[in-house]
């Protein structure tokens, strides 16, 4: 779906119904607006229940000031319309209180995006803004002095964050790759003492590899790949709906047979992704106009190396993300469950996984299907995409639970006895 092909209501309604149902702001919080080639300004109203907004509720600010619509527009319209006079090239304006930054906020303070490369390519520029009063000019002055400045986000002192982008959407993508970066600062910070990437490493993340395949010409598709495409958006979908993957990060690929595979294209939202979307990779050739995951490369290896997998999913799950981002070990003996589906996890190198992606793929066998990367990702196989999936759900399941653990004392892991013991009723190698 390319939202921006809506009309700015519609783009306002989605965006806002989203950003609502995944706890990022309240019913009363949070506002967005669009700016048209009009120069008129789309907001969304104020004292008007977020979680059920409609297109006749946005409101539109005229260029010559004149305010048309069944509501008031919201309260804090006037930095919106602050941000938009002082950056020619912003066309949209979010603002929500997500719990992790308003955290930051009380604390006057930014989250440090260096902890994952998505966070720091997704983020861009970041300042702190004064505080000022809700809804005032003073508020819409100090903002729009921050982006003056040329920051895209601006955190605000006690109150929650604003971000300015060229669209709504990526507006939220920089939005929704902050808040994570939060999250993650967190629930490292409870755990251990988080690792900051280098600038080189961060580098790596601007690889183009995906773009270097020949193409081929689809002459048509078996149903049995017509039902492995349908699998794959419902499994990408419910990892979206879990928080285990962002808007157009995490890769998802299933084998079809011994040339073929399939995997989750570039960029592509993850929450409205279709069939259509999905890219079919031909020995070492991509599905013509389209373009694959930047993780293609891992993806290949591993097939070609593991005739056993027949899925690999690659996502970021938060909790999980706290132990790759720290020295700290996740120790899969907490509960059976973990054990038999996750068993111990290695954790590789950042730098090492994508430069060096055959010798990644050697790290997994049938006793090791998930391997951790430092700073980045979870990358877990499977013999099915539903059981790479399931495998996925119990590790960032177990991930959670063990940060909760921590501040109620000394965890006590199953015994190597009684993991023998999980070994031998489960058939385990």
């Amino acid at each position: 779906m390319n939202i921006n092909l809506l009309h700015p209501a519609d783009q306002l309604v989605m965006m806002m119904d989203r950003i609502y149902h995944y706890g990022m702001t309240t019913t009363s919080g949070g506002n967005l607006s669009i700016l048209d080639d009009n120069g008129d300004v789309w907001i969304t109203p104020g004292s008007v229940d977020k979680g059920s907004l409609t297109r006749n509720d946005i409101v539109c600010i005229k260029n010559d000031g004149t305010i048309i619509g069944n509501h008031k527009p919201s309260s804090e319209y006037p930095f919106h319309l602050q941000i938009y006079k002082t950056r020619s090239d912003i066309k949209s304006v979010l603002h929500a209180h997500p719990p992790a930054l308003v955290a930051f906020s009380i604390v006057r303070g930014i989250p440090n995006t260096l902890l994952s490369p998505n966070s720091f390519v997704g983020c861009g520029r970041i300042a702190m803004a004064e505080y000022g009063l809700p809804g005032s000019q003073d508020l819409g002055d100090k903002i729009a002095k921050e982006f003056a400045k040329g920051c895209d986000i601006a955190v605000l002192e006690n109150h929650g964050v604003v971000v300015g982008s060229d669209s709504l959407f990526n507006a939220f993508k920089a939005f929704e790759n902050l808040d994570f970066c939060a999250r993650l600062q967190i629930n490292a910070a409870i755990i251990g003492t988080p690792r900051y990437l280098m600038a080189e490493e961060i580098q790596l993340k601007y690889t183009k590899n995906h773009l270097n395949m020949d193409e081929f010409v689809r002459n048509n598709i078996t149903s049995g790949e017509k039902a492995a495409r349908r699998d794959m958006c419902n499994i990408i979908h419910r990892a979206y709906d879990q928080g285990l993957v962002n808007s157009t990060q995490g890769s998802f690929s299933v084998r079809l047979d011994e040339e073929r595979f399939l995997i989750s294209p570039y960029n592509v939202d993850r929450k409205y992704i279709d069939v259509e979307d999905i890219v079919c990779i031909k020995r070492d050739m991509r599905e013509a106009g389209k373009v694959p995951s930047r993780s293609i490369k891992i993806h290949d290896e591993i097939y070609k190396q593991h005739p056993e997998i027949n899925s690999v999913i690659i996502a970021h799950p938060p909790y999980i993300m706290a132990y790759a981002v720290t020295d700290e070990t996740l120790d899969s003996k907490s509960i059976p469950e973990s054990y038999i589906l996750m068993r111990d996890i290695p954790k590789v190198e950042y730098s090492e996984f994508y430069q060096n992606p055959d010798k990644a793929a050697q790290q997994f066998d049938e006793s090791t299907p998930i391997v951790m990367v430092s700073n980045d990702c979870l990358a877990v196989t499977g013999d099915s995409l539903l059981n790479a999936f399931d495998r996925l759900e119990v590790a960032e399941y177990s991930a959670k639970a063990l940060v909760f653990a921590k501040n109620l004392g000394e965890m006590v892991p199953i015994s190597e006895e009684q993991i023998e013991e999980i070994k031998n009723a489960f058939h385990l190698k």
